[in-house]
């Protein structure tokens, strides 16, 4: 059935009496299938008094937006976006919570209209910044959901909140407001797919602050309660979360591996590099994945796990000493040198200070005899029982 313009405004102003907020924000989509019929129909539309303000200029402001999409104009819909939203906003500030899954639509389609609009932008090298006038566009709409305190609990636009913490770049001022609101229901009440959402980002600011107790902790429990369904989502999840078990000394095991194709190849050369104590194996794949490792916030914390490489290469050095409690720091040296690490003795011996130093051996270092006195019982405890398991 195709869709003009009255047909439009007759499903829209039916959505808004019945408070039906899936169905007005399947309406307000431009991907949704009725856009090409707006589109095709579009000539100058006026709409007003066929529906109450400020739905007439929300309807103008939709046609708009897919008529530039159609067309290909990304930094024109984003603006256009940009005008649907503040319209919306007007309305979203006196309603309750039925509308939120509009909000979220509305505010999803913006971000994604603000990554093309940049991505066109740098192509034909332009300097307008839509993902940071998103950022900014963003904070009202926590502002009117963190502060809606005359709504009945069920029907409160505070179910959104942790929905719309999308911008890392808004998480300081936002994550403090969250903090300071006594009111707001329990995370756990609110849908599994917005505690997931929070966690994860909760865990990824955690993740980028070298805070990475917190970080493990929220990112476990975004991937565990993640939908089993859900495989990109618990990709993004287990992209930052393998790393921090890996620097635990958890290995993740082929079987999660094998269900995750682009983590199995990134991860994989440097797992395989620790089981081996490796050295120059895990350089080696440092190298090659230098630019995707940076991309994604990564290098600095995998770069951290090479001490479990040179760990590894130390515990087969005393393994073939007979597990001995005296081994002469010349061994290790030795060891470090067939690895490709080709390093004085006085930096061998730096080596094997530092990985007393953090946990990983248990023992000290007789300078006089230059011999590593190694404890007799659990010289090389596991890394996660180390004090500060993070290093």
């Amino acid at each position: 059935m195709t869709v003009n313009l009255s047909v439009f405004i007759m499903q829209l102003s039916d959505a808004i009496m019945a408070e039906r907020g899936t169905e007005l924000a399947f309406l307000l989509r431009p991907t949704s299938p009725h856009a090409k019929d707006l589109v095709k129909e579009f000539r100058n539309p006026t709409v007003h008094r066929s529906i109450a303000s400020p739905w007439d200029e929300i309807a103008i402001q939709y046609v708009l937006v897919c008529t530039d999409v159609a067309k290909k104009r990304p930094v024109e819909a984003f603006k256009n976006q940009s005008s649907l939203f503040q319209l919306f906003q007007k309305y979203f500030a006196t309603s309750t919570g039925w509308s939120l899954p509009a909000l979220f639509s509305i505010l999803r389609d913006l971000r994604d209209l603000a990554l093309e609009a940049d991505m066109h932008a740098k192509y034909n090298n332009q300097t307008i910044q839509c993902l940071e006038e998103t950022a900014r566009i963003i904070i009202p709409a926590f502002s009117n959901c963190i502060n809606d305190r005359t709504s009945p609990p069920q029907e409160s636009r505070k179910w959104g909140v942790y929905y719309v913490v999308k911008r890392i770049s808004l998480s300081k001022n936002i994550l403090r407001a969250l903090e300071a609101n006594s009111d707001l229901p329990p995370l756990s009440a609110y849908p599994k797919s917005h505690q997931v959402t929070y966690r994860y980002y909760l865990g990824m600011i955690s993740f980028l602050n070298e805070g990475y107790e917190k970080a493990e902790e929220e990112l476990t429990l975004a991937f565990y309660h993640c939908d089993i369904r859900a495989q990109t989502n618990q990709e993004r999840i287990l992209t930052y979360l393998l790393p921090l078990r890996i620097l635990k000394g958890h290995l993740p095991t082929d079987e999660l591996l094998q269900r995750f194709p682009v983590l199995r190849e990134l991860f994989t050369p440097f797992i395989l590099a620790i089981r081996a104590g490796d050295i120059t194996s895990f350089d080696s794949a440092l190298e090659k994945w230098e630019h995707r490792l940076l991309e994604l916030n990564l290098w600095l914390t995998i770069e951290r796990a090479r001490e479990l490489c040179i760990r590894g290469l130390f515990r087969r050095v005393w393994v073939a000493a007979d597990k001995g409690s005296r081994i002469p720091i010349s061994m290790f040296h030795a060891s470090l040198r067939i690895s490709g690490v080709d390093v004085p003795q006085v930096e061998a011996e730096c080596y094997v200070s530092n990985m007393i130093y953090k946990g990983l051996m248990r023992g000290y270092i007789s300078h006089e005899k230059q011999m590593v006195v190694l404890a007799n019982a659990n010289a090389f405890p596991r890394v996660a029982d180390r004090p500060s398991p993070f290093g």
